[in-house]
């Protein structure tokens, strides 16, 4: 045999091995690259939503501050600047850990380990979808806001009120509650109906001027409830879809396969997209 023929008898053989179609060339199974593309296409849409929102944000004159808007905390009486969506993070990002830690206990194949680990990833989702379920009815059925109407308004002028928080007038001798520029504040309701709160400049051309604050820019309130539901339906589908897979964890379904539970590895790529993109919402609903 010369040179030349033993040469393409080996380039051949090699060839064979690497095209053969016994290994993926990328080097992952056809389940996790299918699930790559669903996250790169779901990537877009929230990127889309969430331009979106920047975009009518920062093209809009006032804007409700998150820091007023999203104040309230269960049980707890005052003004609690984000603490309570500070809570929900916390909780979604822990449940990201649980994630992790069922991925690592499939490698291992360790059946116990994977189920646990697992069902407190899905309390942890179900905890969050409840926060969620409770601002939202904070919002709705406390300040009636709505996708049509959004309660928190923005004034403008420096001044003080003429009338208290609860739209009745200072009495003699009471000291009026003052507000700066670029202040966000809710608009108040008494008994049943909301309250334009009145307010008085100090300054400026309009001196001695009583106007009311409008409400606020009502879309807002639209997609606040869209784009946070948009991805609390993804939370509660990835919560039943890891319900499923814990079941079949558990009934030995997997243990078959000896692919290190890779069901598991999938779920745990869509659990922890979920999660950052709440860092996303986040940062551009409840931080700017």
């Amino acid at each position: 045999m010369s040179a030349e023929t033993a040469h393409s008898h080996v380039t051949v053989e090699e060839e064979g091995k690497l095209w053969s179609g016994g290994k993926s060339p990328f080097k992952a199974s056809y389940g996790k690259l299918m699930m790559w593309y669903f996250l790169l296409s779901d990537a877009f849409t929230f990127a889309g939503f969430l331009i979106a929102y920047g975009t009518l944000r920062f093209s809009n004159v006032t804007w409700p501050v998150p820091d007023f808007v999203f104040s309230s905390f269960p049980f707890l009486k005052g003004h609690a600047p984000l603490l309570f969506v500070s809570l929900m993070t916390f909780i979604l990002l822990a449940s990201s850990f649980t994630m992790i830690r069922a991925v690592q206990e499939g490698k291992e194949e360790n059946k116990k380990g994977v189920v646990k680990w697992m069902a407190l990833t899905i309390v942890g989702g179900l905890m969050f979808l409840g926060c969620q379920a409770w601002e939202w009815t904070k919002l709705i059925k406390d300040e009636h806001m709505s996708v049509t109407q959004n309660p928190f308004g923005t004034y403008t002028a420096d001044g003080v009120y003429l009338d208290d928080e609860h739209g009745h007038a200072y009495g003699a001798g009471a000291e009026a509650e003052t507000f700066r520029e670029g202040h966000s504040y809710l608009i108040h309701k008494v008994d049943g109906e909301f309250v334009h709160r009145r307010f008085q400049y100090t300054s400026g051309p309009d001196e001695g001027q009583i106007q009311r604050q409008s409400f606020g820019p009502k879309a807002f309130g639209a997609l606040f409830f869209f784009i946070t539901g948009f991805h609390g339906f993804h939370v509660f589908s990835g919560v039943l879809f890891l319900l499923i897979i814990a079941i079949n964890v558990a009934s030995g379904l997997y243990i078959k396969r000896r692919n290190g539970y890779e069901m598991v590895e999938k779920i745990g790529l869509y659990w922890h997209f979920v999660d950052l993109v709440w860092v996303f919402v986040f940062l551009v609903f409840y931080l700017l």
